[in-house]
Formats: structure tokens, sequence, C-alpha cells
């Protein structure tokens, strides 16, 4: 796993031992960005189920201004963590550790009390058939964690349809690649 362009580009990742954790494929990572590039410069990212962290990473890389990276396994922490110091990212990035409807109810609470911005762009990659991809999105928007004219990407199996409408938020696009599919959504 490696870092695909921008500042960072080249640089290699430390990625779990075992299967764990599932980082989104270089394939994949490179499409997902190439449809993103007009939004990544300044962004404010939110890299939730961050896992190794890639996605957030490769944002900075890109441009994005910050990041917040949220997972609940010490693992992906660690992971998380030597990754942002082995690109040096550490002064545009938190990391926090938690459940992810803790993390967003909190964050909730910092973007109502004037201490957080919404978030420009949103991953969501949550491991598979756990069932929490609905209540996230519940989530960010019931808290208004995305920005106005956010985007939220959505990882998850190709044989699983998410809805057309979910939440307030409208998918724009979706792209298969592997065993993945990647639904691009926005508020509505």
């Amino acid at each position: 796993m490696r870092v695909i362009a921008g500042k960072y580009k080249g640089r290699k990742l430390n990625s779990p031992e075992d299967s764990s954790v599932r980082p989104t494929t270089d394939k994949a990572k490179e499409a997902l960005f190439s449809i993103l590039t007009n939004e990544i410069y300044g962004a404010r990212v939110l890299d939730l189920f961050a896992g190794t962290g890639g996605l957030g990473i490769e944002a900075l890389s890109r441009g994005a201004s910050y990041c917040l990276f949220a997972d609940s396994s010490r693992k992906s922490l660690g992971l998380i963590k030597s990754n942002l110091e082995h690109c040096g990212v550490e002064e545009k990035t938190r990391v926090a550790a938690g459940d992810y409807a803790k993390i967003l109810k909190n964050l909730a609470r910092r973007i109502e009390d004037g201490l957080e911005e919404p978030f420009d762009i949103i991953f969501l990659d949550p491991p598979y058939d756990a069932g929490f991809m609905d209540e996230a999105f519940r989530l960010i928007s019931e808290g208004g964690i995305l920005a106005e004219d956010g985007i939220i990407v959505a990882e998850h199996r190709k044989h699983e349809e998410l809805p057309e409408v979910l939440h307030g938020f409208e998918k724009a696009k979706e792209r298969r690649y592997g065993v993945v599919k990647l639904s691009i959504y926005n508020n509505m």
C-alpha cells in the first residue's frame, strides 16, 4: 500500500499483517481521487473507520487542509499514527479513538458549539456486513457533520446496493472496482 500522488507520492504505508483491516486497493483509490480532483484542495476530511489511514493520507497528499482519522481498533489506531508520522503530516491531523456512533455524536456537539466545522469530504469504509452504513449516514445528517456542498464516499461490497437517497443525501455517482463499489453522495 502506498500514497499514489501528490506531496507524499510513493511513500509506503504500514498495513496490517493479517486481514483484520481491509485497506482500499490502489486501483480503487486512484479512481476515487480522480473523481475527487476538484474537491480535495483545502478540504476538511473525515476518514471514519480509517483502518490504516490510507484515504485520509492520500487526501492530505493531494492538498486537503485537515483530516480527522477515527477508528475503534487499537491496532488500526497504531497503524494510522505510524503512517501519519512516516508522512510527516501530524500537524494537519487529529486521531480519534472510539466507536463510530460516539465519534459522530461528539462531532455533532462540537459543530453545534462552534468548536469544529463541518467536513467537506467524509470517507465511510465500515467493516462489510456489520450494518453500520445506514446509522453512520443518519448520524452525519442529524449532526450537520457534512458541509453544505460536501460529499460522502461510501465503500462497500459490489453486490450491496445502497439507496439512491439515504437520510437526506443523494447518490451522485457509483463506480465498481473489483470486489468493491464506491457510492458518492451529496446533500439534497
